[in-house]
């Protein structure tokens, strides 16, 4: 039984993370934190979980996410970098799901996301985590950064296509759009049904 800790578990991406492993027969999650949620049930926020999970939500603390054997994180960018390092010397798998460490070049990150990268040092070592592309790598690394939805659609639809040598590679189109749940979990005016209900950005 694989021991998970969940790092910011409270918005979507985090919430499907919890219900997936909820029933994984080969993970147990043990710790899931939240800085806003800290002491409540997680089945209180997530009434789909009573009786499966009796978790309370915990602050993000190294010694106790270190009892785990990998560690996700769903949190927003610029957050994993600060703790990811700290839990990789304990010996602890990460799985990021955030954007942080999936960029390759520093200043591109930088540019994209508006911030310093707090852990460029680790950047190198992150092993892309598309399994279609990676399985091998993936399946060795310590810190795994995973791709986001719109990478993700679009490389597995071209790949085969890629592979079979049937299309120009100098002319490939990707037309991508997602619904506001995209966007996260925290209120934004940008984000509102009625700001956006009936129009494609």
């Amino acid at each position: 039984m694989i021991k998970v800790g969940i790092v910011g578990a409270t918005g979507y991406t985090g919430a499907e993370l919890l219900r997936l492993l909820a029933v994984h027969p080969e993970a147990q999650v043990t710790v899931i934190t939240s800085r806003s949620e800290e002491g409540r049930p997680v089945a209180d926020l997530y009434p789909s979980l009573r009786g499966i999970s009796d978790l309370k939500f915990s602050q993000p603390d190294v010694d106790l996410l270190a009892q785990c054997d990998a560690v996700f994180f769903a949190t927003p960018h610029g957050v994993a970098q600060g703790m990811v390092a700290s839990i990789l010397e304990r010996g602890v798998k990460v799985i990021d799901l955030s954007a942080d460490f999936r960029i390759r070049d520093v200043p591109t990150w930088e540019s994209w996301y508006g911030q310093t990268h707090g852990a460029p040092e680790l950047i190198s070592q992150a092993v892309y985590g598309l399994p279609e592309l990676n399985r091998e790598a993936i399946a060795s690394a310590s810190l795994i950064a995973c791709p986001g939805c719109y990478p993700t659609s679009v490389q597995l639809g071209f790949l085969p296509l890629m592979e079979a040598g049937c299309i120009d590679l100098n002319d490939l189109i990707a037309n991508s759009a997602s619904g506001v749940s995209g966007a996260g979990r925290q209120a934004s005016i940008g984000a509102l049904h009625a700001e956006v209900s009936d129009s494609l950005l």
